[in-house]
């Protein structure tokens, strides 16, 4: 018989589970209660790494200050500040039971190069191998809007997704999600487990604390983001961390018990535990759980480098493409310029772009006068027909003067869709240079001819169908982009 499954278990805590909302006093009874959850977890066999909020909140206690100030370099010198305290807060209560713990501080910008992104994996590989707990937070003190993650909550969702976690646990001041706000409303219904996240009906009218940047709706984005790379999400109470042993244990022994053959008839797909109904879980007697709400994991989950892709770049502007390019691109194709419709904002060669497809409006310069039924008379020679389908009349549009977007791409029927990301060949000014063209006519145009491709297949990551972004109900990896 096998013995337990040894889980890489991420816990995430917000800046109101670490410091009070008001006196800014650390919140020791919970933080200790942490430590003993996370060591009790490590004895156990498992990994733990602990994504910590609550650095300027310390600060604003330490420097005797009231409010959190909004003025940029005083929040990141109370964020120095308050980072050394607190870091040295976690290390002496770990150091109470002998459990060594290391800090790691992050910016989008530290895993925007691959080659760092991987760094910062083996990083933390090397760290669990060795036993130590990772204490992980975003680096307030140089993070500026453009590098930011956000909020803590996508920055567990992206370190769940680097260590390959099994479970990330998302802690708040709340039980779970309900279908209603439970303050103001009796009858709110908890939601237990929920497997398309896409089709969630919660309510999300929590709001983060006065000193924190997240709430309700930047968990459920977490949510999207790790479940898309096959982690098990979990909102529970801060209050009470003691509950996530209880989870994780009632979770794999409902893992278990559906893949056993005493119980043939227990369903054997990796959501299997959404099935299993309560009565269930008493004759299998496994021990309830405490309340929480539980995201059940991608059944293709996205991987590595198409992750990072996706999540771990910011996006400088994006490509219009047509619908033949997408499908060119399902087929496991490169992005050639004849694809590309328009190109938005200002990027470099090998940064980010957004992929949206669009509905392309052709354009055809009249060889001699073409009468149409919206017409009186004759066009001139050097007028456009923009044709969207032969079966409805024509318009005229005169070249000498600008097109809008509008005259390259429908905007409405059908609206624009994102569905991917990529790091180009070609810097935006280039692109649009080359857009609608042959590769054979790239050198023409631009005098050079760095790539047949404006993006290559391998720097090209898609999002699953209905997903975008943060948005969507999760992604998956594209064919031989593993």
């Amino acid at each position: 018989m096998k013995g337990p499954k040894h889980l890489t278990i991420v816990i995430k805590l917000g800046t109101s589970s670490i410091v009070d909302e008001k006196t800014h006093q650390p919140l020791l009874s919970i933080l200790s209660l942490i430590v003993q959850t996370a060591v009790k977890l490590h004895d156990d066999g498992h990994r733990v790494v602990i994504v910590s909020s609550g650095a300027v909140g310390v600060g604003l206690r330490r420097m005797d200050v009231e409010k959190r100030p909004k003025y940029l370099p005083r929040l990141q010198a109370l964020a120095a500040v308050g980072q050394c305290r607190l870091m040295s807060l976690w290390d002496s209560l770990f150091a109470h039971l002998r459990q060594p713990v290391a800090q790691i501080l992050l910016t989008r910008n530290d895993i925007a190069d691959r080659t760092q992104y991987l760094n910062a994996q083996n990083t933390f590989a090397e760290l669990l191998n060795m036993g130590v707990i990772p204490i992980v937070n975003e680096n307030d003190t140089l993070a500026v809007s453009e590098i930011k993650f956000g909020d803590n909550d996508t920055l567990s969702a992206i370190t769940a997704a680097m260590v390959q976690a099994d479970y990330l646990f998302l802690m708040t001041d709340v039980d779970c999600l309900y279908d209603k706000n439970p303050r103001t409303h009796l009858d709110a219904q908890p939601i237990e487990v929920v497997q398309d996240i896409s089709s969630l009906e919660a309510d999300v009218s929590s709001a983060g604390s006065s000193l924190g940047t997240g709430g309700m709706s930047t968990k459920i984005v977490a949510a999207r983001l790790a479940t898309s790379a096959g982690v098990t999400t979990v909102i529970a109470r801060s209050s009470n961390p003691g509950n996530i042993v209880n989870i994780v244990t009632y979770v794999q022994a409902l893992k278990q018990s559906s893949n056993t053959t005493d119980f043939p008839s227990l369903p054997t797909t990796p959501s299997a535990e959404d099935s299993l109904s309560s009565s269930t879980s008493t004759l299998l007697n496994i021990p309830k759980a405490p309340l929480h709400t539980r995201f059940l994991p991608d059944l293709r989950p996205i991987r590595d480098r198409s992750f990072w892709l996706l999540h771990g770049l910011a996006p400088h502007g994006t490509i219009y493409i047509d619908e033949g390019a997408h499908r060119a691109l399902m087929d496991k194709a490169g992005l050639l310029p004849v694809g590309v419709v328009d190109v938005a904002g200002s990027f470099a060669q090998q940064e980010a772009v957004r992929i949206v497809v669009v509905k392309r409006i052709r354009k055809l310069k009249l060889e001699r006068p073409l009468l149409s039924s919206t017409t009186t008379s004759p066009p001139s020679s050097h007028q456009i027909i923009a044709v969207v389908d032969t079966t409805i009349a024509p318009k005229i549009i005169d070249d000498t003067t600008p097109y809008s977007n509008t005259d390259l791409y429908e905007k409405v029927n059908p609206p624009p869709t994102e569905v991917g990301r990529a790091l180009v060949n070609y810097a935006a000014s280039e692109i649009t240079r080359i857009k609608g063209l042959r590769s054979t006519e790239i050198e023409g145009a631009l005098g050079y001819a760095d790539s047949e491709y404006v993006a290559l297949r391998e720097n090209i990551s898609l999002f699953k169908a209905g997903g975008k972004g943060g948005s969507g109900s999760g992604s998956a990896t594209p064919k031989g982009a593993e």
